[in-house]
């Protein structure tokens, strides 16, 4: 019987150095009411799975879709007008 070795340590050795950067988190916040609009989505979906198709679930993804659009037309909004606020025409 062979025994396996954990690679525990060489796995976790650089924990210290992986942490998110302040500039990593702001993104993952702005971006946020999107991530949670494709949630919202892939649960309307999943859920609609489950059973023959029905015009509850087909109302229910197509109102997750729109969200999930408009969210991204937000995103898209914010960031650019962030990358161009340096005076850039």
């Amino acid at each position: 019987m062979k025994h396996i070795a954990t690679v525990q340590d060489a796995v976790t050795a650089f924990a210290d150095f992986m942490e998110p950067t302040s500039a990593e988190l702001d993104a993952i916040e702005l971006e946020s009411p999107l991530i949670l609009a494709e949630v919202d989505l892939l649960d309307a979906q999943i859920k609609a799975m489950d059973r023959p198709a029905n015009e509850v679930d087909a109302r229910r993804i197509r109102r997750a879709r729109n969200r999930v659009l408009a969210a991204r037309r937000d995103l898209v909004n914010r960031t650019a007008g962030a990358s161009t606020a340096g005076g850039a025409a």
